[in-house]
């Protein structure tokens, strides 16, 4: 075969070849950060075209099944900030989206889970006006200016400990066991919007916690190498003694084994709340 020949092959098959990058899509940690890049594309312009849905592609918004084509990720936003955690050991991702819009603010938290170089889930959490202390630009005023980068391999906790360190922050709610989590100084809580600390090297998280709430149905995407764990989970089991029931996120960063960061959503409209928040500043401690 001709040289010429060789190169018209080359060039033929480079015009053939997909041109949206599907195939990089993978459990990987570069894998799941393209998955994450053309999530961020399709809610940016609110078209799904460009992502490689499997067959059967489950669809969630506030742990409810919904149709993709009615859901929130048809919706274009400007999204001004957003931080992702990826967890190659379930081939799963988390992304923090805010969206300052003042027509419709959001901050999401979006699950993703890969299958080979697909897409077989995607999974919404979002809240906006009127939910449970939301306030988008204080929620990227304090997200945008913390610090989450990667932490050295020689520093970094285990997945289980990771793991063990959200469980003891979220069975506190429950149990009032608030000495066995790994409380660190400083640390930042942000809550739909509220905030505790000063930037004072005191600041705490342990700001006090609603008691007898059962934090049930807790799912886990960890990131060793970010230092962070998200669970999804429901603030309650869902009856008026256990709290609300309603669809949540509890994100966290811990450093040296000790929590750094926690950044709560909770798809809970304000107008529902009918709890005190007993011991904890605007913890959503009741059942709507």
């Amino acid at each position: 075969m001709t040289r010429t020949a060789l190169i018209g092959l080359a060039l033929g098959g480079a015009l053939l070849a997909p041109t949206t990058g599907f195939a990089q899509v993978s459990c990987s940690r570069d894998g799941l950060q393209r998955a994450v890049d053309l999530y961020i594309a399709a809610q940016t312009k609110g078209d799904t075209s460009g992502l490689p849905l499997a067959t059967g592609l489950g669809y969630t918004e506030n742990m409810a099944p919904t149709n993709l084509d009615s859901g929130v990720i048809k919706a274009a936003m400007k999204i001004d900030h957003h931080r992702s955690l990826l967890d190659p050991s379930t081939c799963q991702t988390f992304t923090e989206v805010i969206v300052t819009n003042k027509e419709k603010p959001y901050v999401l938290g979006t699950r993703l889970r890969v299958n080979r170089d697909k897409l077989a889930e995607i999974e919404i959490l979002w809240t906006t006006t009127g939910y449970w202390l939301f306030n988008a630009d204080a929620y990227l005023k304090w997200s945008s200016t913390e610090k989450w980068d990667a932490i050295p391999a020689n520093r970094r906790d285990t997945r289980d400990a990771l793991v063990a360190a959200a469980n003891a922050y979220l069975d506190a709610f429950l149990e009032g066991k608030k000495d066995l989590v790994p409380w660190g100084y400083p640390c930042n809580r942000t809550e739909g919007g509220a905030h505790t600390g000063n930037g004072s090297p005191t600041d705490s998280c342990d700001v006090g916690v609603p008691s007898g709430v059962n934090i049930a149905n807790r799912r886990f995407i960890v990131d060793e190498t970010m230092g962070s764990v998200v669970v999804y989970c429901t603030f309650g089991a869902g009856n008026a003694a256990g709290g609300s029931g309603a669809p949540d996120t509890h994100l966290f960063r811990i450093e040296n084994g000790k929590l750094r960061y926690v950044h709560t959503l909770t798809h809970l409209l304000q107008a529902n709340f009918r709890g005190r928040g007993a011991g904890g500043r605007g913890a959503p401690g009741g059942a709507p």
